[in-house]
């Protein structure tokens, strides 16, 4: 499992998912949608209509690959911050029960109020 506690998941930017689905689609369940992917230089996320799916990819290869589902039905709240002038970068803090805060690092360039409204949608229904 990702260790949250001790770093942050580096700063990603968004990227087309279709390269992505040959790891994440039989993770998949019946009605659940990507909307949106991430990636740092090897790891990335998956943000579906669901949850969040971390991937850490391991080892020289890139072979070994460790997944972590986050439902947005354990969410208790989140914070986002957007990337100012000086600071270019942008954070989503998501806090779970249970397993407590996960912090993710965005590019500037990425749209964190969208993230944002998706997690809105799916936690507050």
């Amino acid at each position: 499992m990702i260790d949250f506690n001790n770093s942050a998941y580096v700063k990603m930017k968004q990227v087309n998912p279709a390269p992505l689905m040959g790891d994440i689609q039989p993770l998949l369940i019946n009605g659940e949608q990507v909307l949106g992917a991430y990636k740092a230089i090897r790891d990335y996320c998956i943000f579906t209509n669901k949850r969040v799916i971390a991937v850490n990819v391991q080892g020289m290869t890139g072979k070994k690959k460790d997944f972590t589902s986050l439902p947005y039905s354990k969410v208790s709240a989140y914070s986002i911050e957007t990337a100012g002038v000086l600071d270019m970068d942008s954070e989503l803090e998501m806090y779970f029960s249970g397993l407590g805060k996960v912090r993710f690092e965005f590019t500037g360039q990425s749209n964190i109020i969208q993230i944002g409204q998706i997690i809105s949608t799916y936690i507050l229904r």
